[in-house]
Order: structure tokens, then C-alpha cells, then sequence
């Protein structure tokens, strides 16, 4: 038969002629086909976070307090068992709506108590709950009844139903009826065994032997502190928690208020298990009448000015009270009409014997006014607030509705918002300790019978740890100066630039702002030469044209831009650009990339307001970096003697994504990775920025490849740059500073972008294997470090690595910078990969000197510069995306979202003279 096959094959192929072919083989008797082997598959080793190699010596010793409070567990022979909870309406549909599942398994607890044998429970929300010992049976199925008249959370009721019946307020009789045992809901509970978790998996993982079942314990614990919160009326916030008290409430402007709460968890670290207590805020809408809210949010003078089409966006879903009834609803829209037109069918039953119903068209305005005898101050020329269902709307008039407290406000907040709430938010470090002392005695965690039978105990003391200063590098500046670090700062007063670069064929652009532009330049090029910069007289001051100023902003550049190019003899080298806003300007983002990608022009912004000496200083420092100068250096990198860098070619990354403000889905995410350059040097950077799919954290550009010989991704050109810019020598060590990743993710970082990374450098010689460092910065945690028996922040070049460090990993906590306002928040840096063999003093050693090379400024910075280079470079090139036409760009790749599928726009490449300068400045 398979002879006959090759033949009919071999037929088609010579088009049906067979003469030319030879006959097959004949096949042997006893022929039978040898099985291939599979070659066998290698799998893959992923690689995991590194253990400790050792504790830090260097720097003067200092103890220091920490809000992490130890914990005590006595029950370590027991067992937290895992049960799934299924729940389901009374026709079997499953339950989907948030929310309701605390009510119905409260519901369940109170009914069911002896079928529970009198057990508590920890129940996370939504799909599984904890016991301590187990349940009768390991499947139970429960029916409870749940009142359906509100959504109040304090009532326990699901808030499903409307106030009134085809589109009618509710009256006395529609209450009545409400009331009625059909208006509430059935709903089933099964509740299955799925786990059981050994608490000694807690005490395993002290020792260092992390499990499945040591992170789920832990877990147990958390959802017992957010059920005990709960329990309290708190909005929750992942391990956050917030009550309903208006002295935590701050106001910072557009009717949204910062609410003070606390963050609560559990950890396993090298003293032992610990309860991390700090202070968190979230964002809240403000509570009360809902026109006062829009009043505030919209900036309006009274509820006759206010935009309703805003109004109706920012209202929608949010609960309100109405008024006399008190009840609870949700809001779905609004009316067409205002209150005094908008239309009903009022439907009543005559009072004759018959009792009939009589229908009636009434406003609502009337209704209220005339059949329940409310006075409306204001409502009636105003839309109503719709609180039923598209096809069975109910309308209350805007003045009797409340805005319920504690409701989450998730969109990005305004600068100005940002700076009130950072103002209004700090506490001192005394001020800090205070109240989280107070935390602990308000949460009553003694109290909780689920950690009582767990035997968990909690101290009242802050832990103890054994700090380190380290001493501040040596920094140089011009003519081989010292430049002298107090307290983590310095000046540059009588000292010139270490390498000033040359501000030649450069002009000034002024988009309307008011300023002595002149006396600008003429103190711009005093200053600049005392500082070694020579300036040039700028070739031209173009001023925006009057007629323009109402102009979009993308039009206001171009428009700028024909102007320039009309009237200079070239491009220019510089362009330093000046502002009509400080803060919020809409024509940064359009002429960044004008400059940038367009051009190649480098460019700086200022809002000319209160422009002084110090000031313009401060514009110089990033003027200078942006042109090729350099402000300061370490010592340590004139005189090369920084341990396994400055005798190996070593490559400094900083990576980084930003992405979209909270709500925007549909916002590509950028990708910025920032490398060193002109090795032995460690203050030089340049970047590479890409798109990728919104909200995605890992980076999926570090290696493209397009063709065999082609690859387009990032580190190609980083790694050329390297190459070229030092004496052709590529770099045998490459250290990554990853942000803005969790824990969560670590192993992808080590599996997925050093794979990456890896392909890169073999794509471009695949015997060439240089070594790596891999560390993730990470400043949002929930760890602060305080002075014993001072009010001051811990000094600069604090370090701590033990006691509430991991207890087997590689991580330590760094305060580099002087913090002068609040509590300062030290970064946490975890060492998941080092195959240099760095000790630990030269890796801390090495991490702090990178904390004052931050050419921007004359402070060392709270993390390591080429990270805060990658966070400004994506998110000044995120500013471009804003008025990307998306018609007009190609995609990249595509992205799956809620609202799904999401083109990806290509940003248009940097111009290599720009690309290679620190235009991120």
C-alpha cells in the first residue's frame, strides 16, 4: 500500500505519466519499520531569587525602629482548612454581583450555626472561605433569605430593587409593598472542601523553606484582618482599611476627598513573623449632598452652571441616601429633562369602593411638591437623578439625594490635587509612630477569635533592627574640585561644572507666557559662565502669535515650528522653550515630540513665575546633562576604584513602564530602559522607549528579532551604544535595576527579561556571555525606619538588611536621601540574581553611590539614578501619547483589554543625536 502511494504522488508531480519513474523497491518479508526515538526534550531549569550571601559591616551602627510589630503562634500543630463557596440565585443562576457575599455568608453564619458546629470563618468576598479544624461535612448547601429593599451595606441588604414601579417616586404604599416577603432574595450557598494548609508551614517558611502552603497560611491570616476590618464598616482596599471618621478625611479640591486609613498584613522575616502596620490613604468622593459634590468637582459657581454631561459621567454607579426615606440606591443616569418637565405615570387606587387604579401623567417636581408635600428650593429647573433601570427609570429630584460615604474615587488625580493631598497626608516621624500605635489599639487584633484559635498574639512594641549609615561618596566638580555632602546635599557656590558643555545656535520660544524674556537670557548667560557654560547670544526670541493662543495645542507647535525654520539659517542645536502654565501645560507633549522625534532638537520647558538665581541653577544642571556636560561626578569614577566595575567593562541598566492613568484601558503602556555609557563611567546614560500593550508590566521588547540578521529591540541599541562610546569594548558584567515590578512577578523577571536580554547579546555574538546582576527596586511597600528617641527622619545612607528582611532572600532596605518632609519611605532592593559575586558591603556600597549621581538635581535621591532616569524618560514620552492620531500610526502589536482589542502605536524613533544625549533631564 505504501508503495502504491509514492506512485499515485509521484504521478500527480509528472502529470499522471509514469514512464520515466523507475519501479519501487520490493519491500523484504520480515521487514518491520524501526520506531525513531524522540530526541529528549531538555527542560528548562527556572532560575529563583538568590539566598543571602551575608549581612553588610561597613558604616557607623545605629538603632532603629520599624513598624513591624512581632507576632506570636502558639497553635503551629493545627490546620486552616479551604473550603470554595459557590453562590446561586433561587433559579440556579450564579451570583456575579460584588459585594453581596460577605452579606449572605454573615446570613449563613447566623442561620446555620450549629450545621457549622458553631465555627467561625474567614470568608474573602468572594470565592473562599477558612476554617480552623474542619466543618461536619466537606460539601454543605445552605439556603438564606436576604432582604431586597437597599443597597445599604449597614442594613445587609443587596440594593437590587428601584424605589417606585414604572418610573414612579416611591409613596407610602410603594414602601408597603416593599416591605412584602416577595421583595426579598433566595439565594443558595455551597460551600466545598478544597485544601487543607498545616499552619507549621508558617514556621516553616521562618526557616527559609517558602511553600505554596506557607504563602496560603499567610494569606489566611490577612483575609481574617480584612473579615475583621469588614466586620468594623471599613472600606477595604486590598490589606488596607478605611472608617468612616471625617478626622481622617482631607480635602484636596474637585470634591474629592484623601481618606486616612491603615494597611494591615502579615510577614515572615528573618526575626520572625510579623504584623506590618502603617499608614495609608485612598481617595474617596465627598459625602453629602450630591450638588455640593458637583459644585466642587466641576469648580462651578452654583447647580444652574454646572455641566450635566460631566455630571452625568462622574455620577454614574455611585450610592446615594434619598430623602424622607432614608434609603440606599445607586445611581444609573440621569433625566432628560429637568425636574419641573420631566414626566411620570402615577398610578393610584381611587378611594371609592372599587378601588381601582387610576393613572395620572404628573412631573416629578409636582409629585414631590403637591402629593408628598416636600419643599424644592432648587430642583426644578434641574435633571433628576435616575436610580432604576433603563427600561423602569425612577427619578428623585437632585436636592433630596446624599452622596454615601467611603465610595472609592479611582480616576488619576489633578497636580494640584496630587500636591494638596501629599501636603495634607504627611505626618512627621513621631507624629507617624503615634498613630500607628493607635491603629493597633483601635483594630482590637486580641479581640478576633479566628486569631485567637489560631493562636496568633501580637506585640504592642515596635521592632527593634540594627541599622547602618554609609558614609556619602566623594563627588568632584570642575577643575578637580571636592564638592562637600551634609546631610545627603551640596551646592555648586563658587564651583564650576565637571564637564560644561557649549549652549551655541539655540533660540527662545515663548507660548504667550508674560516674562522680561531679555533679563531671562541675560541672567541665564551670567550664571552660566560661572558655572563654565559658555552661552551664546540666542540667534531669535519667538514670540507665539496672539490669534494663536486658543489654538489646539498640536497646531500652536507646527505653527511655531514654520516659524522657526522661516527665520534661522539651520536647524538649531537648542531651543529653550517658555510656558503660559507651570503645571498641566498641554503643549509640552506635542512639543517634546516635535523636538525629539521630528528633529532632533534638544529643548527645555519653564514656566517663567518666581525665576531666581537658584532657579536658574537648577535649569542649568539639566541644560548641561541634556548637551553632553556633566554636573558632578564620583570620585570613585575619576580616579576608576569602584569594586567589579571599574576594572571590568560594566553596563548599568534602569528599566521601567509606565502606564495609563487609573481607568484607561485603552492607553498603551511605554517601556523605558536606560543604560550606562562611556564605560569606566556610571553617571552617563542614554534610553530606549517603546509601546507595548496597555497595563502590561513585563517588558516584550528587549529582544525583536525581525529577520536572522535583524533584530529591533531595545537592548541592540543600548548595547551598540555601549560599544562604540567605550573604546569598542562590550561590557562583560551588565547590572539591571528592574522597577515597578512585585513579588509576585520576580520569577518572571528572571525567566522571561533576562531571557531576553541574554538573546540580545547572543544575536549579536553567540559566543559572547556576559554576566549578570539582576535587582528590583521597590518603593511601594509599607516599611518605614524610625530614630529611637528622635523626632528627625533616620539620616541619609541608612541600611538596614536583617531582622525584618526576608528570611532567606537576598534584599535590604536603603533611606539614601535626607528626608525633609513627612516620613521618608526607603527603597527596597531585592539582589535576585548575581553572577559577578559581589559582596555584600560592594553591592550596598555601589547601590548608594548610585543614588548621587542623579545629574538633575544636587540631593541624593531616594532610589538609584538610572531607574529615575527610565521612570522620566517613559513618562515623558507617555506625554506624546496623548495626542498620538491613531489613524496616522502603525501597530506594533495588538492588546486585549475589557473593551477588547487595542492597537498598539509605534512611537516614532528618537533622533540618534538626541537618543544618545540625556534628553530625559
Amino acid at each position: 500500500m505504501l508503495s502504491e502511494k509514492i506512485v499515485v504522488m509521484a504521478e500527480e508531480e509528472n502529470g499522471g505519466s509514469t514512464e520515466a519513474l523507475p519501479p519501487p523497491p520490493p519491500v523484504p518479508l520480515n521487514f518491520s519499520p524501526a520506531q525513531a526515538e524522540p530526541e529528549p526534550v531538555k527542560k528548562k531549569v527556572l532560575r529563583v531569587p538568590m539566598a543571602r550571601r551575608g549581612l553588610g559591616s561597613k558604616g557607623q551602627k545605629i538603632p532603629i525602629l520599624t513598624n513591624h510589630f512581632k507576632v506570636n503562634v502558639s497553635n503551629v500543630d493545627g490546620h486552616f482548612f479551604h473550603y470554595s463557596v459557590a453562590l446561586f440565585y433561587e433559579d440556579s443562576r450564579p451570583v456575579e454581583g460584588k459585594g453581596i457575599g460577605r452579606k449572605v455568608l454573615d446570613r449563613v453564619h447566623e442561620t446555620y450555626d450549629t450545621e457549622l458546629a458553631g465555627k467561625d470563618f474567614a470568608y474573602d468576598g468572594e470565592k473562599s472561605l477558612f476554617t480552623i479544624g474542619s466543618l461536619p461535612r466537606n460539601k454543605l448547601e445552605f439556603t438564606v433569605v436576604l432582604d431586597d429593599i437597599t443597597s445599604n451595606r449597614n442594613n445587609g441588604t443587596n440594593g437590587n430593587s428601584s424605589p417606585g414601579r414604572h418610573g414612579s417616586p416611591p409613596n407610602e404604599t410603594d414602601r408597603k409593598r416593599l416591605r412584602r416577603p416577595y421583595q426579598s432574595k433566595t439565594y443558595k450557598v455551597e460551600i466545598s472542601f478544597a485544601a487543607k494548609i498545616p499552619m507549621q508551614a508558617i514556621a516553616n517558611a521562618l526557616r527559609g523553606q517558602e511553600s505554596e502552603n506557607s504563602q496560603e497560611a499567610l494569606r489566611v491570616l490577612d483575609i481574617i484582618l480584612r473579615q475583621h476590618a469588614a466586620k468594623q464598616g471599613c472600606l477595604l482596599v486590598r490589606q488596607s482599611f478605611f472608617h468612616n471618621d471625617p478626622k481622617n478625611f482631607a480635602d484636596v479640591g474637585g470634591g474629592v476627598l484623601g481618606c486616612r486609613g491603615f494597611h494591615s498584613s502579615f510577614r515572615t522575616t528573618q526575626s520572625g513573623l510579623s504584623l506590618n502596620i502603617d499608614v495609608s490613604t485612598t481617595m474617596i468622593i465627598q459625602p453629602g449632598p450630591v450638588v455640593d459634590f458637583l459644585i466642587a468637582n466641576q469648580n462651578a459657581k452654583d447647580p444652574f452652571s454646572l455641566d450635566w454631561a460631566k455630571a452625568k459621567r462622574v455620577l454614574k454607579n455611585l450610592r446615594v441616601k434619598t430623602a424622607p426615606a432614608n434609603q440606599e440606591f445607586k445611581i444609573t443616569g440621569l433625566s432628560e429633562k429637568p425636574c419641573r418637565e420631566q414626566m411620570f405615570t402615577l398610578k393610584q387606587r381611587s378611594k371609592d369602593e372599587d378601588g381601582e387604579v387610576q393613572t395620572s401623567e404628573v412631573t416629578v417636581y409636582d409629585y414631590f411638591v403637591n402629593h408628598r408635600n416636600i419643599d424644592l428650593r432648587y430642583s426644578a429647573d434641574l435633571p433628576c437623578l435616575n436610580v432604576g433601570k433603563p427600561k423602569r427609570p425612577t427619578y428623585f429630584p437632585i436636592e433630596l439625594c446624599t452622596l454615601v460615604s467611603l465610595q472609592r474615587y479611582t480616576k488619576a488625580l489633578s497636580t494640584f490635587q496630587r500636591a494638596s493631598l501629599v501636603e495634607k497626608s504627611r505626618q512627621k516621624p513621631q507624629e507617624r509612630m503615634q498613630i500607628l500605635s493607635n491603629a493597633l489599639k483601635i483594630n482590637n487584633y486580641d479581640a478576633e477569635p479566628l486569631l485567637r484559635s489560631s493562636g496568633v498574639s501580637i506585640s504592642s512594641n515596635f521592632t527593634q533592627v540594627d541599622g547602618r549609615v554609609l558614609p556619602a561618596p566623594k563627588l568632584k566638580a570642575g577643575n578637580g574640585d571636592d564638592l562637600f555632602t551634609r546631610n545627603g546635599r551640596w551646592n555648586f557656590n563658587n564651583k564650576r561644572f565637571f564637564e560644561p558643555a557649549k549652549v551655541e545656535r539655540w533660540a527662545v520660544v515663548n507660548f504667550s507666557a508674560r516674562c522680561d524674556v531679555r533679563g531671562l537670557v541675560r541672567d541665564l548667560t551670567r550664571l552660566g559662565e560661572t558655572k563654565g557654560i559658555s552661552v551664546e547670544a540666542p540667534f531669535e526670541v519667538f514670540e507665539e502669535s496672539p490669534q494663536l493662543r486658543r489654538a489646539p495645542p498640536v497646531v500652536r507647535v507646527d505653527k511655531m515650528f514654520e516659524e522657526i525654520q522661516s527665520k534661522l539659517p539651520g536647524a538649531p542645536k537648542f531651543l529653550l522653550c517658555l510656558l503660559p502654565e507651570r503645571k498641566n501645560c498641554d503643549i509640552y507633549g506635542p512639543w517634546k515630540r516635535k523636538n525629539l522625534a521630528d528633529h532632533g532638537i534638544v529643548t527645555q520647558c519653564l514656566a517663567p513665575g518666581r525665576v531666581n538665581d537658584q532657579y536658574l541653577t537648577n535649569l542649568l544642571l539639566k541644560i548641561n546633562a541634556k548637551l553632553g556636560g556633566l554636573n558632578s561626578m564620583l570620585a570613585a569614577e575619576v580616579s576608576p576604584s569602584i569594586p567589579m566595575v571599574s576594572k571590568v567593562p560594566t553596563m548599568i541598566l534602569g528599566m521601567d513602564v509606565s502606564h495609563g492613568s487609573p481607568g484607561q484601558s485603552d492607553v498603551p503602556s511605554i517601556a523605558a530602559v536606560v543604560s550606562s555609557r562611556q564605560w569606566p563611567s556610571i553617571s552617563r546614560y542614554r534610553a530606549s522607549v517603546r509601546t507595548q500593550s496597555p497595563k502590561v508590566e513585563m517588558i516584550d521588547n528587549i529582544f525583536k528579532k525581525v529577520s536572522d540578521t535583524d533584530d529591533d529591540g531595545i537592548m541592540r541599541e543600548l548595547l551598540l551604544d555601549f560599544y562604540v562610546s567605550s573604546g569598542k569594548r562590550k561590557p562583560e558584567h551588565i547590572i539591571v535595576f528592574r522597577d515597578g515590578v512585585s513579588e509576585s512577578q520576580f520569577n518572571q523577571v528572571l525567566n522571561i527579561e533576562l531571557d531576553q536580554l541574554i538573546e540580545a547579546c547572543n544575536f549579536l555574538d553567540e559566543k559572547w556571555s556576559p554576566k549578570f546582576v539582576i535587582i528590583v527596586a521597590q518603593k511601594n511597600h509599607h516599611t518605614k525606619f524610625f530614630q529611637s528617641g528622635s523626632p528627625d527622619n533616620v539620616p541619609p545612607g541608612t541600611i538596614i538588611d536583617n531582622k525584618v528582611c526576608h528570611p532567606r532572600n537576598n534584599d535590604f532596605y536603603l533611606c539614601a536621601h535626607a528626608g525633609m518632609i513627612g516620613t521618608t519611605r526607603p527603597t527596597h532592593y531585592h539582589v535576585l540574581l548575581d553572577e559577578v559575586g559581589f559582596s555584600p558591603d560592594e553591592l550596598q556600597e555601589l547601590v548608594h553611590n548610585l543614588s548621587y549621581v542623579y545629574q538633575r538635581s544636587t540631593t541624593a535621591i531616594s532610589i538609584v539614578a538610572p531607574i529615575s532616569y527610565a521612570h522620566l524618560a517613559a513618562t515623558q514620552v507617555g506625554q506624546w501619547m496623548k495626542f498620538e492620531d491613531a489613524s496616522e500610526t502603525s501597530s506594533s502589536h495588538g492588546g486585549l483589554t475589557n473593551a477588547g482589542p487595542v492597537t498598539v502605536p509605534q512611537l516614532p524613533r528618537l533622533q540618534e543625536n538626541v537618543a544618545s544625549s540625556m534628553f530625559f533631564c
